[in-house]
């Protein structure tokens, strides 16, 4: 069971995906706004497992609070959107989305999603060094914390999995597919950008300069590698 915070300005469609998902196990608070919404996380506290956002909300839209949302918290976040055109979409990852559904969504589907993002919450059990030093980059395993020059970076759980995966496999090129099936524990029907969003968050926070990065290399036509120093 987790809690949910739904935030859908349709009441049909709320109340309908509501039920649904509480008929499912889950707790679900619903909120019409995404100004209401970020009132509930970061005023009232309101302690949410996950939030299941929809794009197309009235005054501010999902896209902004994602980035509202993510410049506090590293919550998981999951888009709810009516529009599939990959702008949209890379909008939405690149503001620290954690997921996408395209709508109209069948509950169990959203379930399913729900509960593959919580996965990538849970502390990931030790596979090999507790600690990575990579130049001034040092991943605790353990403490699930990473630090750049003595500063800690914080990372959502899809970036703190990705980058230990990466650290897992220095020098070696993982294609997007590979990365999908790693982090985000299914398929994904393919869809990359999720991946390339990701990583652009990714290098935005570990690398010296985003622009041109010596750490997650882009391996044109493959996919990416980590180059240790």
């Amino acid at each position: 069971m987790a809690r949910l915070l739904l935030v859908e300005d349709d009441a049909v469609l709320a109340e309908a995906l509501s039920r649904a998902l509480r008929g499912l196990g889950h707790e679900v608070e619903v909120s019409p706004t995404g100004e209401d919404a970020l009132g509930m996380l970061f005023e009232q506290h309101v302690p949410m497992d996950a939030v299941l956002l929809d794009v197309m909300l009235p005054g501010m839209d999902g896209f902004e609070v994602c980035r509202r949302i993510r410049a506090r918290d590293t919550i998981p976040v999951l888009l709810l959107t009516a529009r599939s055109d990959p702008v949209d979409m890379v909008v939405g990852l690149e503001g620290g989305a954690d997921d996408y559904v395209v709508k109209p969504v069948e509950p169990r589907v959203l379930d399913a999603r729900v509960k593959t993002i919580l996965r990538r919450v849970a502390p990931a059990q030790p596979q090999r060094e507790s600690v990575h030093a990579l130049g001034g980059l040092e991943i605790d395993r353990d403490a699930m914390t990473v630090t750049k020059d003595g500063t800690e970076v914080r990372l959502t759980a899809t970036e703190m999995r990705l980058l230990m995966e990466f650290a897992d496999h220095p020098g070696q090129v993982l294609s997007r597919q590979v990365l999908l099936r790693r982090v985000w524990d299914y398929g994904y029907a393919g869809d990359a950008r999720l991946v390339d969003a990701a990583v652009a968050r990714l290098r935005g926070k570990i690398e010296p300069d985003p622009g041109k990065p010596t750490l997650l290399r882009t391996v044109r036509g493959f996919g990416y590698r980590l180059d240790p120093p």
